[in-house]
């Protein structure tokens, strides 16, 4: 385990290295974990939503069966039939018990839903954020290939001017050198 614990530790700073001398790799690398959890937060809120509309249709329907059971309770009592009114009284209590606690936790769930629209409003913020830096890297990027190409260019081709007078220059010399070299053969060939 130790061999591979250490090699674990070398690659991961060896990554981590990379990416500080490749920044724009750090920010599309954000990008993708930021696109990731916006993602998951999405799934989140459809799966709490869908948890929620649920919890609706219980409440709805815990509440229309503690409608019929108040309603036995009031008809029993109404027959002077104590001995169904009690239990339908007790059994409505039960059902108001379970409403109030689907309730609760739909108010839960609510929360989360708020909670993590939140989470996802911020996420969606920073990844902006990320592309804009992501986008000023790239625009600095090109600005500083054009300036080293420029630079590059400037070292390599002298500027027209200069080399201009530099043309006619070589061209009087060439003239002048081979004039001299005629002059010395007419001077040999005639001694």
């Amino acid at each position: 385990m130790g061999l591979f614990d250490d090699l674990s530790r070398f690659l991961e700073e060896r990554l981590e290295e990379f990416l500080r001398n490749n920044p724009q790799l750090e920010l599309e690398m954000l990008l993708e974990q930021l696109r990731e959890q916006e993602e998951d937060t999405l799934k989140l809120i459809a799966e709490l939503q869908l948890q929620e509309k649920r919890s609706q249709d219980e409440i709805l329907s815990t509440a229309q069966e503690i409608q019929r059971w108040h309603i036995r309770v009031q008809k029993a009592k109404a027959a002077g039939r104590e001995d169904l009114a009690a239990p339908a009284q007790a059994r409505e209590a039960t059902l108001l018990r379970e409403g109030n606690q689907k309730w609760g936790q739909m108010q839960g769930l609510k929360e989360r839903i708020t909670q993590s629209q939140e989470l996802l409003h911020k996420i969606q913020q920073r990844r902006q954020e990320v592309q804009a830096k992501a986008a000023e890297a790239q625009t600095a990027r090109a600005k500083a290939q054009t300036q080293q190409r420029l630079e590059t260019n400037a070292w390599q081709t002298p500027p027209s001017s200069y080399s201009s007078k530099f043309d006619d220059l070589e061209e009087q010399f060439r003239r002048w050198e081979t004039q001299d070299e005629l002059e010395q053969m007419k001077r040999n060939l005639g001694k």
